[in-house]
This record gives C-alpha cells, sequence and structure tokens, in this order.
C-alpha cells in the first residue's frame, strides 16, 4: 500500500503505527492499526524506508490536499491491499478503512485506546463526518483505523522501524541472530524492550507467521535506522519507520478503585488488606483497599520473576497498581506497581525474661502469653524486633517478555 502511494501522491510526515484497548475480548493479537497521510510533496523530503529495493520518502510539510476527483484512486489501492493480505478466512480478521479529509476528534481515539467503542457508534461518527469508509465481514477494522486516524502525538510518541520478509519466507523459521539483537540493544539506548536477558527472549522478532521479520522500538527514528543495520538476519530489503504510540502509557487512566471498570486499563492506588498468595497455574493474588472499596489484582505467570516482587509484600503496604482489568473476576492484571510505602512488620527474637527470676518464660499456648515456671509470672508479648524488609520503595515492572505493546518501560519513565 505505501509503495502504491509513494507511486501516484506524496507520504506526509511517518505513517502512523496506533495501538488500541489491550484488553477488549475481540481484539487481534496486536490490536493496532496502521494511519497514513498522503497528499502533495512539499520542498523538504525525509527517508522513511525501502519497499523491494526502491527508497520511500516523505514530505515533512503538506502543499495540497488530495483532490475529491482522486478519493477513488485511493480507495482502490487500500481495497486492493486488503484484498491480497488479509486473511479474510480468519473469523477473527475483519478488517476496514476509512478515508477522512480531516482529523476526526480526539476523544475518539481516547476512547478506543481506555474503552469500549461499539462498530454501530463508529459508523455513526463516520457518517457524521462524510467520510467514505468499508468495512470487510463484521467491520470491526473501522474502530481501530477510526481510531488511528484520530491519534495525535499531545503528549507522548515513540518510533518503530519494521523490516519485512520476503513473500517466499512467510510462514517459516525466522532467522534473527540473537547475539547481534543484544550487542544493538547496548549500543543504542535510545530504544527498549529488544531483549529479555533474564528469559532469554529476542522480543524484536514476532511468533507469529506474520511478513515481519523484526521491528525494533525507540525515541530517536534515526537512531533505528543506525541500529537496524546492526542486526543479523536473513535478507530482506523493505522496511519502514512508523510513528507510534508504543510505549507511552496511554492506556492508563487513574481511577479510584469504586470507578473501576472491566475492559478498562488503570492506575489506581490503595493498602494491601492480605498477604500475596500464589494459587494453581503460578499466579500471585492480592488485594487492595481505598476508601472501603476493594479489588483483586493478580500477577499472572507469564510475567516471570515480577512475581516475586508482589510476593515481599505485605499487608497494610501501600502501593499504586496499573493494569487491564479483567472482568470476572473484577481483577486488576499488573503491568507495573509502585510501592509508595512499607508496614512495619516485627518478629519475634525471643520469650519474655522474668524481671524477678532474669529466666525466659515458657509459652502457654497460641496467643495465651507466657509464664516464668519458677514463680508463675506472667507477661503477654515476646521480644520483638522490626523486621527487615526484602523490598524498597520504588516502581517494579514486568519483565520484556511479558510486556504490552502500549506499557512505557522504566527507561523511558526516567527520562520523561
Amino acid at each position: 500500500m505505501i509503495k502504491e502511494f509513494s507511486e501516484n501522491f506524496s507520504i506526509i510526515g511517518y505513517p502512523q503505527l496506533v495501538r488500541l484497548n489491550p484488553n477488549v475480548p475481540w481484539k487481534t493479537r496486536g490490536n493496532g492499526a496502521i494511519s497514513i497521510r498522503i497528499g502533495k510533496k512539499g520542498n523538504v523530503l525525509s527517508k522513511i524506508g525501502k519497499i523491494d529495493g526502491k527508497e520511500i520518502a516523505s514530505s515533512i510539510d503538506l502543499t495540497k490536499d488530495v483532490d475529491k476527483s482522486e478519493y477513488g484512486k485511493v480507495k482502490k489501492i487500500v481495497n486492493n491491499s486488503i484484498e491480497k493480505y488479509s486473511k479474510l478466512d480468519d473469523q477473527n480478521t475483519n478488517p476496514g478503512f476509512v478515508c477522512l479529509d480531516k482529523k476526526p476528534n480526539f476523544s475518539f481515539y481516547k476512547k478506543a485506546v481506555n474503552q469500549i467503542v461499539t462498530i454501530e457508534e463508529t459508523k455513526a461518527f463516520l457518517k457524521d463526518l462524510n467520510a467514505e469508509f468499508k468495512g470487510f465481514k463484521n467491520s470491526r477494522g473501522l474502530i481501530g483505523a477510526t481510531a488511528a486516524v484520530a491519534w495525535t502525538p499531545i503528549k507522548d510518541k515513540t518510533y518503530e522501524i519494521i523490516s519485512y520478509r520476503q513473500p517466499q519466507q512467510w510462514g517459516k523459521k525466522r532467522d534473527v541472530d540473537v547475539n547481534s539483537v543484544m550487542e544493538m540493544d547496548k549500543i543504542y539506548t535510545s530504544t527498549f524492550d529488544n531483549y529479555d536477558y533474564k528469559n532469554k527472549h529476542n522480543r524484536i522478532a514476532p511468533n507469529s507467521p506474520c511478513p515481519i521479520l523484526f521491528g525494533i522500538r525507540g525515541d530517536n527514528a534515526d537512531e533505528l535506522v543506525k541500529a537496524s543495520s546492526i542486526i543479523k538476519s536473513e535478507y530482506f530489503d523493505s522496511w519502514l519507520i512508523f510513528e507510534t504510540n508504543q510505549g507511552t502509557d496511554d492506556h492508563l487512566v487513574p481511577k479510584e478503585i469504586k470507578n473501576i471498570q472491566p475492559y478498562e486499563s488503570v492506575l489506581s492506588k490503595g493498602t494491601l488488606i492480605n498477604d500475596p498468595h500464589t494459587i494453581e497455574g503460578g499466579h500471585v493474588i492480592f488485594s487492595i483497599e481505598d476508601n472501603n472499596n476493594i479489588i483483586d489484582c493478580a500477577a499472572y505467570e507469564p510475567t516471570k520473576q515480577f512475581r516475586n516482587v508482589i510476593r515481599r509484600l505485605k499487608t497494610g503496604d501501600m502501593v499504586k497498581v496499573c493494569g487491564g482489568v479483567r472482568n470476572q473476576p473484577l481483577t486488576i492484571n499488573l503491568e507495573k506497581i509502585e510501592v509508595k510505602n512499607l508496614t512495619k512488620i516485627f518478629e519475634k527474637i525471643e520469650n519474655p525474661i522474668c524481671s524477678k527470676c532474669k529466666k525466659h518464660m515458657k509459652s502457654v499456648g497460641t496467643n495465651q502469653g507466657f509464664k516464668c515456671k519458677i514463680c508463675g509470672t506472667k507477661k503477654y508479648k515476646p521480644k520483638i524486633m522490626p523486621m527487615k524488609r526484602q523490598l524498597q520503595l520504588g516502581i517494579y515492572e514486568v519483565p520484556v517478555c511479558a510486556r504490552r505493546h502500549l506499557s512505557m518501560p522504566l527507561k523511558r519513565m526516567e527520562k520523561n
């Protein structure tokens, strides 16, 4: 599609890759959409990729919009690309496209990344804008397409360079050298989520049989090209740089516990009302309370060693949690947690000493205190001292292998 657009029009700026609400039950695997702005080119050109060995450039500025008489050509290019490359026989593939001459209200994007948007309200929204659009099968792809066009990187943005496999390699095992990924990760620190060293997981190469060879995310578009050149892999001659909302935490909404709804992604604070416990499957669960409202939080097995952090929490600790909300039972699936305050935990160091006999007392029984065997003096509390907590105040995140596209890694939080 990009190639056809570059031959017939001019691409303005970077194509945009927009990730949407990661909690919707019917989402696609990546739950993303692409937005491309086209028009008549300005004077300043910038290289944004290469397709089949041919360089693709975009214009920083726009001199003229696409004439409405050419809308038919635009729609034909998009329609043909979807019919050619989409797996329409897959029941979960329901694409759609939208053509607009003006950017929709940003609020549509915010709702699509934070809440649930229906197909019906999307079509009504597009009709009010006099948009040209088409949905395939159940038309759910129209929601993402509209949200992608509505997105504007108001507060934050990142970039991703995506390299594409040659068609004859699709579906075959990828050849992306892990050592070169680690080398790139250490040289170009503006990139993120490249490799999970603890879990030995190569994050830049997808597991699905899609046409993507690898994708590198970062804060600097120019550095992504240099970073990509370090990767040793099977041959490819197509790549593109996208402007994205990945790694921005755009999906998170500050919420009091009482207002949390299913399928949202929230940022909420509370105090632990029980010690974390491990259930079948290796998932670690605890509950927090704020103003007499309670909700469960979970560090699921795929979060690996992050669960060890959660296990060190204790009743009375104050935390701020962020993550997607599961419907039944209502649970926050943790992406990050900030430990705000650690309660003091005391441990018994010895039985009390009788003030008369100077001997250690003996326990009478559970919660019944202590008694001196010589004189019969009773005391109810042993000698105690504060326990050293195996946890520090601060923010903890799930490992790279379990991180969602939208979740902001700590290395970006420290920069921002």
